[in-house]
Formats: C-alpha cells, sequence, structure tokens
C-alpha cells in the first residue's frame, strides 16, 4: 500500500469512530443588543427581519460573521449593524456566545454560534432603514418591579414554575447540582430575594419550563405539556430574547462599578434625569435622597453652573459626567439601594 492510500485508509478509519466527523457546518452569527433611555424607559434596537418560518418577529441587528469580508467579528458586526439600520456603532463590547443546537430553526442545515455584542447610545434622529426603538420590558414585563412586584409573576409565572418544579424530570434532561425549587429560589427568588441582575438565569428557567414561545417553536416537549399559555412577552426571533437577557443583566450589573449610565444620558443632565436612568435600568425605584447623597459624595458628577426649566418645577441645577472618577478608582459605579422616597 502507497504511503497516500494509507494515509487515505487511516484517515477514513478515524472518521468511522469520530462522532463529529459528519457534523454540520458551523455559522457564526453575529448579533447586538442596542440599548437606549428614553421617556424614562429603556429601549432596544429592533428590526423586523422576516425570516420565513419565523413570523417576522422582531429581532436585534444580526447577519452571519464572513471570514473573507470580516477581519474581525466587531468589524463584521458593524456591517451589519450599518447595513440593517443605517446607525455607526460606538462603544460596543461582547457578550456571551451561545452555541445550543436546536435553538431555533437553521435555514440550510448549518448551526449557529451566536455571538451577542451590547451597545449603549443615547438615541439617534437617523433614518434607521426600517428599524425602531421598543422597550425592553415589552419582551420581559416580569423585570420591571419599578410599580411593584409585576402581576404577571403573581398571576401566571410563579404558579406555574411552582407546577414544574413538581414534575419529574423529563427523559434526556441533564442532571444538575440544583434542583429545580433551589434554582426557582435562586433565580425568579421563590422563597428567597430577587436578584436584578439575574435576567438571563430566570430566561432560561422559563424556556426550559416551557413558558415562553420560543421553547413551543423549537419544539421542547416542556412546552406541549401546558394548555393555552398567555403570551409571557414578545417572543423574538432565533434566540434573540436570550441574547438580549444577556445584555439587561450586564448593563444592570455593569452600574454597580463601571460609570455606563452616563453612556445614555445627554452631555448635560439633572439628578432627576441620573436616578430615572438608573431606576429603568435596575427595574427598581431608588430612594431619593440616599441615591443623591451617593452621587454627590463619590464624585461622579460635577455643576455645569446651567439649570434646566423643564422640570415642571423650580429650575434644577444641570450636572456632566466628571470624567477624572475613572482615573480615581477602580471601580466608580453606583452600588444604590432599592427603596420609595
Amino acid at each position: 500500500m502507497t504511503s497516500t492510500r494509507r494515509q487515505d485508509a487511516v484517515a477514513r478509519e478515524i472518521s468511522a469512530g469520530d462522532p463529529s466527523a459528519n457534523d454540520p457546518q458551523i455559522e457564526l452569527g453575529l448579533n447586538a443588543a442596542i440599548v437606549m433611555v428614553g421617556n424614562k424607559q429603556p429601549h432596544i434596537l429592533v428590526v423586523r427581519p422576516g425570516i420565513a418560518g419565523d413570523e417576522s418577529r422582531d429581532a436585534l441587528p444580526f447577519g452571519p460573521f464572513a471570514p473573507r469580508a470580516h477581519r474581525t467579528l466587531e468589524i463584521g458586526l458593524r456591517e451589519w449593524v450599518e447595513r440593517q439600520t443605517g446607525i455607526e456603532l460606538g462603544y460596543v463590547e461582547q457578550l456571551y456566545t451561545f452555541g445550543d443546537r436546536g435553538r431555533h430553526a437553521e435555514p440550510g442545515g448549518a448551526h449557529t454560534l451566536s455571538v451577542g455584542y451590547l451597545a449603549l447610545t443615547r438615541g439617534t434622529t437617523a433614518d434607521m432603514r426600517g428599524a425602531h426603538w421598543s422597550p425592553w420590558y415589552t419582551y420581559f414585563p416580569w423585570e420591571d418591579w419599578r410599580e411593584g412586584k409585576p402581576q404577571i409573576l403573581t398571576d401566571e409565572i410563579e404558579p406555574r414554575l411552582k407546577t414544574w418544579a413538581a414534575r419529574p424530570p423529563s427523559p434526556g434532561e441533564p442532571i444538575r447540582p440544583l434542583q429545580r425549587p433551589e434554582r426557582l429560589k435562586i433565580g425568579f427568588g421563590i422563597g428567597g430575594g430577587w436578584d436584578e441582575e439575574k435576567v438571563l438565569e430566570r430566561y432560561e428557567l422559563l424556556y426550559e419550563a416551557g413558558l415562553v414561545e420560543e421553547a413551543r417553536r423549537d419544539g421542547r416537549s416542556a412546552a406541549n405539556r401546558w394548555g393555552d399559555l398567555p403570551e409571557i412577552g414578545r417572543p423574538m426571533a432565533l434566540d434573540h430574547r436570550r441574547i438580549l437577557a444577556t445584555a439587561m443583566g450586564r448593563v444592570r450589573g455593569k452600574l454597580k462599578y463601571r460609570p455606563v449610565v452616563f453612556e445614555l444620558l445627554p452631555p448635560e443632565f439633572t439628578l432627576y434625569d441620573l436616578q430615572k436612568t438608573v431606576e429603568a435600568i435596575s427595574g427598581t425605584l431608588l430612594h431619593k435622597q440616599n441615591f443623591r447623597r451617593l452621587v454627590e459624595k463619590g464624585g461622579l458628577v460635577e455643576p455645569t453652573g446651567n439649570v434646566s426649566t423643564e422640570t415642571g418645577g423650580r429650575p434644577a441645577k444641570l450636572y456632566r459626567f466628571r470624567r477624572e472618577v475613572v482615573l480615581e478608582r477602580p471601580a466608580p459605579g453606583l452600588r444604590v439601594s432599592a427603596g420609595r422616597g
């Protein structure tokens, strides 16, 4: 046997015993969660891609990574966002990469790895080519606690999650270190406390329990065990609601140790504007006096000498972000406590 034939025979033998030898093509999908705050509500930029079979659900700006055209993943992301929305992104940061098989239909048989990115902006008046801003609590209504505990948690989510937690594991369900009731306590605070950062964990529990439309769409057996379900948050195309959950949790966490909130505010703002922006992102109300003392004591802002007359009452001082604070301490964020006042 010649050397070439011997090599071919060895390759065939290895392939025969290698489960990855017949894996489908892998495609990298680039997805942008672009966030702004307007009218005291956090918004996400969405497009309507008109994907066949996906009912033209709202989607984040997205597109595949093309190695021959895009030198880096981020360059590819920026190109897709500009092409679909007309927006040129400023600062972006990478989120998680998801590679679960079967989380959404994959046209052409390619398996998609979803790479998420987060971008913060003050909004834009440019022509967005059909894209539009949509309040992110439309997709996650259980995450907004500014008017108290959301009714959807009490009426719909918690009772069904408790029912699901009492059911035996489904066939093929992975073994987890924590039991379902323990995971509900950590994620949804059922029997514990609510952690505003665990947005992704909560969405994944809802998906696993079959309570969100995406689980039914993906053919998850847990979704088939329920009767008529109300819409628990507006569904999104592909796995974009999961990527949005990741972005929400990331921004909420970063508020505590990075001054990211000022990326969402105009150059000059009142302390009221600052507080309402933090509340909008975190989904909780803050104690007014404690918040202002924290901001002023922390040296995060400085007065501009101007005032705003748009408050509906007495003119309010205008402030700007004091950028030097980033060089003065390692975690110049807003570690605030919730509470009315």
